[in-house]
């Protein structure tokens, strides 16, 4: 045992002598020339080392730099910048006096993929004819050949032309690659924009053993959280992996196998995109649950009716306004890519109402947003609302064509906050058109026409019945009512015209009926103020007590009751007496006519006849 302890204490001193003297014999110096000329012979980058160098020998033999940049040809900035470098390298060449390095180490570092950091072309340089192609697209001389990188706490700025840039911070990447040019990548950052809070950590693995032509990825975890502004309490976060396939001569990013999560939400799917002047995206998702009340802010704006306003109880942040947004139309995105997307949820929960079987397939041509299918299962009724969007002009343009069948209406007045206490199956057939697309905008400034009906309807707070006949039992003691202590009107089925005219909704050729009256009749619902203005013609058909003759003409009698006010405090006005006057009119006329007839040879039978005309 002490022999081997012996050997082994006489083979580390062996060891750290050698190292000791090739350290002193070899100074890392000397390669310096070495690296920046091979840098750019292989790349055209310029890579430049403040200070001197020097060695690092435990745990691992390494080269140290101060001050590091490399510059791509003709940029302004340079595109990796750091303030320390670490080059570990292999051993056995540094006999031969050869450098070969076995992983590049930066440490704070700021990475710049912006316009200023790419490369550029001397302005006197010769340009050539315009069928050769430039030699760095076919010379496949530069790549990444280094076995192993690491970036720690460092920073990438990545900027389009013309557009803001976005920062990355706490750039963490482990990258290792094997002689098939297979690598395994390990990469963390932060992304801090508009407020906005998003954190990432991805592993993958990539193959560019055929790059440039192709490069294939596969991403088995990515994890990321997004927190802040305009975004839930709780902020968004889950898991995700896809494949990523790359094809250089057709320029197209496809992505398969997608396995999405965000909060409690679920999707799948595949897609592309070529990227020419003006990209053309093909999707295909599917989501097993779509739960957009955990992924949207509950914004008091978007569903708050304006009585509503400012009493919500927790006040969401909202979203910055940036200036550079401001000064663009609505919807302009829209303009910079075509699309063809089919969308397919399981299930979908938004503003309290959970639909199934949602179906959507849609085109965006520049602009031009298509909605050729969209509907979906809410409750025991369906939903259609195909229509488009154009905003290929400075003034954005919508119009879509609803059809709905057996919907809960009091499910979907809840949902807007709209305070009508009225509940029934309700279906629409229309048309309309506006300039947005959310709940205010449909309140303030659409217009359209639309039919409607409604099956089992009841509106809470009035019960045109009762009305009716206690107003009449208070004008006549020939009748009365049956007891009924339901403070709604009921309807078996309703039936109106209905016009939307910049949050004026009128209401023609209304039509209702039930075992205890029928109702005809028109209206206007303010749709932002709240308030209404409903004139009803009431026949109470059942119900009655007393007088037979007089119910018998009661039942065909309609009556005017006008409904108007602030939806939560309805007022309403009845004309029962003037009802009952004319009623008295009539039969008095009736009687008087019969008398006359029967006696037309009586002296008086032309003073009957005068007294008939002036009632």
């Amino acid at each position: 045992m002490r022999r081997l302890l012996t050997t082994l204490m006489i083979l580390l001193v062996v060891l750290v002598a050698g190292l000791s003297a090739l350290v002193m014999l070899v100074n890392p110096n000397d390669f310096r020339a070495y690296m920046v000329r091979e840098v750019e012979a292989r790349s055209g980058y310029q890579l430049k080392l403040d200070g001197p160098l020097r060695w690092h020998v435990w745990p691992q033999l390494s080269i140290l730099s101060g001050r590091m940049s490399l510059t791509a040809p003709g940029a302004t900035d340079a595109l990796v910048s750091a303030d320390n470098m670490r080059l570990d390298v292999a051993l056995w060449p540094l006999l031969s006096h050869q450098l070969q390095v076995q992983q590049v180490m930066l440490k704070g570092a700021v990475i710049q993929l912006t316009p200023q950091s790419e490369a550029r072309r001397p302005e006197n340089a010769p340009v050539g004819p315009r069928d050769t192609v430039p030699h760095q697209d076919t010379d496949p001389r530069w790549s990444f050949d280094i076995a192993r990188l690491k970036v720690a706490d460092s920073l990438l700025v990545f900027q389009h032309e013309g557009d803001e840039q976005v920062t990355v911070r706490n750039i963490n990447i482990d990258m290792e690659q094997n002689d098939k040019r297979q690598a395994s990548i390990e990469l963390s950052g932060r992304i801090t924009r508009d407020q906005r809070d998003l954190t990432l950590a991805m592993s993958a693995s990539l193959d560019r053993s055929d790059y440039p032509q192709r490069l294939t990825a596969d991403i088995s975890q990515l994890g990321w959280q997004l927190r802040g502004a305009g975004l839930p309490q709780d902020g968004i976060s889950g898991q995700a992996s896809f494949q990523a396939l790359w094809q250089e001569p057709v320029k197209k990013l496809s992505f398969s196998n997608l396995a999405l999560t965000a909060n409690d939400s679920a999707l799948k799917g595949e897609g592309s995109v070529v990227l020419d002047d003006t990209p053309r995206w093909m999707l295909d998702l599917r989501f097993d649950k779509l739960n957009l009340e955990n992924l949207l802010a509950s914004d008091a704006a978007a569903g708050t009716t304006p009585a509503q306003k400012g009493q919500q109880a927790m006040p969401v942040r909202a979203r910055p306004v940036i200036s550079a947004e401001a000064e663009h139309d609505d919807y302009q995105m829209l303009r910079g890519f075509i699309a063809d997307a089919r969308l397919k949820a399981n299930s979908v929960r938004w503003r309290g109402l959970d639909f199934t079987q949602v179906n959507a397939v849609m085109k965006n041509n520049a602009g031009l947003l298509e909605i050729g299918t969209l509907d979906g299962v809410l409750g025991n009724g369906r939903l259609s609302l195909p229509g488009k969007l154009d905003a290929r002009s400075a003034q954005p343009s919508a119009a879509f064509r609803p059809a709905i069948d057996n919907i809960e209406i009091g499910s979907v007045l809840k949902a807007f906050n709209y305070p009508i206490a009225l509940t029934g199956a309700f279906s629409l057939r229309g048309d309309f058109a506006g300039d947005r697309i959310d709940a205010l905008a449909f309140r303030d400034g659409w217009r359209g026409e639309a039919t409607i009906e409604m099956a089992n309807s009841r509106m809470e707070g009035l019960n045109f019945q009762q009305l009716v006949q206690q107003a009449v039992e208070r004008s006549s003691s020939n009748v009365s009512a049956q007891q009924n202590y339901d403070n709604a009107t009921s309807l078996a089925s309703f039936s109106a015209s209905a016009r939307l005219n910049n949050g004026q909704l009128r209401l023609d050729q209304m039509k209702g009926e039930s075992a205890m009256l029928a109702l005809d009749g028109n209206g206007l619902l303010d749709l932002v103020k709240e308030q209404c203005d409903t004139r009803f013609n009431v026949r109470v058909t059942d119900g009655w007590k007393g007088d037979s003759d007089l119910i018998a003409r009661l039942k065909k009698t309609a009556v005017p009751l006008r409904v108007y006010g602030p939806w939560q405090q309805l007022s309403y006005s009845l004309e029962v007496d003037q009802v009952l006057r004319k009623q008295l009119q009539d039969e008095a006329k009736r009687r008087l006519n019969e008398w006359a007839d029967r006696h037309k040879n009586n002296e008086k039978s032309k003073d009957v006849k005068e007294l008939i005309d002036k009632l």
